[in-house]
């Protein structure tokens, strides 16, 4: 007989890999974020698919503490999900919103590494950085956010990444910059700033680094990691081109359907 996180975990993976839309999963998975990261566990150990990278998630710092957690989380991202700059996104009910995001690439080396990563030697260990839009939403018929296990379950809630020019990482201070995400068609546009993500970027990077090592993953190449938006879970209020700008990284883009 299977249980109940097999079960809910097989149904999940089937949503993710046909795009389909399922009801809402037992609270029990939701409603801790203990529990949601056992269900997203079961769930990427049943995808074959390529690796890219991996996102952290709950990055604000109110939403952690709005919500009761220590710290935020992370999930791992498909190649299956990584798009050029500029791509399509075909969005649904499901679809929480879109984000602007810092990202680093990472090389293979650091699986390596025998200790912890610091903010001492995070450096010798990225390769490039560049600004990231993601788009977010559930794989269920359910709307919102009432805790981060909702997003935790559900892959991260992760559904498209779209990178932007990527720059050789030179140890470039991404606290306190400039970010916005605008869709002129609809004369929609939010402001906003890395700082609010995780104390800084580089710090969301060395939590998610962390989080891997604990986990004992290991990739056979470099790999991104996105570090948590700047600009919160901005609404999709219309359909149309999305550019994001982030202050010395440059600009992203991602077309909405």
């Amino acid at each position: 007989m299977k249980t109940l996180i097999d079960k809910t975990s097989d149904k999940l993976v089937k949503a993710f890999l046909t795009n389909k839309i399922i009801a809402p999963i037992p609270s029990k998975f939701t409603k801790k974020l203990k529990e949601a990261q056992k269900l997203r566990k079961a769930c990427e150990s049943k995808i074959k698919l390529p690796i890219v990278g991996f996102k952290a998630a709950g990055t604000g710092i109110p939403l952690i503490k709005k919500f009761k957690e220590k710290e935020p989380f992370y999930a791992s991202v498909y190649k299956r999900n990584f798009l050029k700059n500029g791509k399509s996104v075909k969005i649904n009910k499901a679809t929480l919103g879109i984000e602007l995001e810092v990202c680093y690439k990472i090389k293979k080396s650091f699986f390596s590494l025998k200790g912890s990563i610091t903010m001492k030697n995070i450096s010798r260990y990225i390769s490039h950085i560049a600004p990231c839009i993601e788009v977010v939403g559930y794989r269920q018929r359910k709307k919102g956010i009432t805790s981060f296990g909702d997003l935790c379950s559900d892959f991260g809630a992760n559904v498209k990444f779209l990178v932007g020019a990527s720059k050789k990482y030179k140890r470039m201070n991404v606290s306190n910059l400039k970010t916005s995400i605008s869709n002129k068609k609809i004369n929609q546009t939010v402001n906003g700033n890395t700082n609010t993500v995780y104390i800084n970027p580089l710090n969301s990077l060395r939590f998610v680094l962390n989080k891997v090592k604990k986990d004992k993953i290991n990739l056979s190449k470099d790999f991104w990691v996105f570090t948590g938006s700047s600009v919160g879970v901005v609404p999709i209020k219309g359909k149309g081109l999305y550019t994001g700008k982030i202050d010395k990284l440059g600009s992203v883009k991602a077309r909405i359907r």
